[in-house]
């Protein structure tokens, strides 16, 4: 049987003309979309607890950001490792986000369709997911690039991050709600896709942030 050396192998990856060939693009952007899968599987996992979800989304962040600046790949295996860290100094945030989001949901199915005032009533509770998703999109996000500093410097720095920026909040909005939709054509795309590609956007906001900060 011929085995191909390395030298072959990198030549049938490559065309005449010096770029990749589709297939192993094609695997790059497949490797791109596994990491945030496997760091979805393990959220999705660590967030049954339903107060567990925030200090889980930012476990998952802080893998996918060892993924991109380390290229550590083990983003199922690195987000468990995470979760103890930011579940010991993110419960208290965790609980209370749990509980504002159940009494949102009622509040929006008490309101949907009434007539009166509740029309702008309900225009007030989507105007509060409009701010609260950012900021604790936000929080996981920062909590995962600088896991070294204290809670109070994140929930600080993700306010900043948020809403210090209009073009930056409203990406970290945008993403939140697209990012279930769109992931609709990957089998159980919401449940994998649906948390980490906005923690992922997130974390490329806060790079490019950083670099024109520092400039």
């Amino acid at each position: 049987m011929m085995i191909l050396t390395e030298d072959r192998m990198t030549a049938a990856t490559v065309r005449p003309g010096g770029g990749r060939s589709w297939s192993s693009a094609l695997l790059g952007g497949l490797g791109y979309l596994a990491h945030p899968v496997q760091a979805g599987a393990a959220l999705l996992l660590l967030g049954l607890g339903v107060i567990t979800w925030l200090p889980a989304a930012a476990a998952a962040a802080h893998a996918l950001h060892r993924w991109r600046t380390d290229g550590d790949q083990s983003c199922f295996a690195g987000t468990f490792r995470a979760f103890p860290r930011y579940w010991r100094r993110l419960w208290p945030l965790g609980i209370a986000a749990a509980a504002g989001t159940v009494l949102l949901i009622a509040n929006l199915s008490f309101l949907y369709g009434r007539g009166g005032p509740a029309p702008v009533l309900l225009l007030a509770q989507l105007g509060l997911v409009a701010v609260a998703a950012p900021y604790l999109l936000a929080v996981a996000v920062v909590a995962a690039r600088d896991p070294e500093r204290t809670t109070g410097d994140w929930l600080r720095g993700a306010g900043w991050f948020a809403f210090g920026s209009a073009a930056r909040g409203t990406a970290l909005l945008g993403a939140a709600v697209a990012a279930p939709i769109l992931s609709i054509v990957v089998p159980a795309g919401p449940l994998l896709l649906g948390t980490t590609v906005p923690l992922l956007v997130g974390l490329i906001i806060a790079d490019q942030t950083a670099k024109t900060s520092a400039a």
